[in-house]
């Protein structure tokens, strides 16, 4: 069985649906279904279904949790790179004012998707309904 028949198998299943496959596929902005179409189009608005196996995912919502991931993760790196480089070179105000704030905005464009991704594919997998509004 190849990859691709495994991953077809998991989104196949009625009520086993893997938390762990499909976060990651998530993660890679892949249907967590099949594994084959895309998450999200224009950066971070949900595709209303997966082009491939037809998973509806335009009714999950995600709201707060991946900017609160993003600020997580994104405080986990810059915060003690600052305090290293601070510590062992010392450089003058400007080159923090510089890098820190460029970098923070690097990381923060590049992991917003990605943690996004995750939540959607574990709404996904828990079977979370969406909270449609009267």
């Amino acid at each position: 069985m190849t990859a691709e028949d495994r991953a077809a198998a998991v989104g196949a299943e009625d009520g086993a649906r893997s938390k762990t496959t499909a976060a990651l596929r998530g993660l890679m902005g892949q249907c967590p279904a099949c594994g084959r179409g895309r998450l999200l189009r224009n950066y971070l608005k949900p595709v209303d279904h997966c082009t491939h196996c037809g998973e509806a995912f335009g009714h999950l919502r995600a709201d707060d949790a991946p900017p609160w991931m993003t600020i997580l993760i994104v405080g986990h790196i810059i915060i003690p790179a600052v305090l290293s480089v601070e510590q062992s070179y010392e450089p003058a105000t400007w080159v923090h004012l510089t890098i820190w704030p460029l970098l923070t905005l690097l990381l923060t464009g590049l992991l917003l998707p990605r943690c996004k991704g995750v939540v959607l594919g574990l709404l996904w997998s828990t079977g979370a309904p969406g909270s449609e509004r009267a």
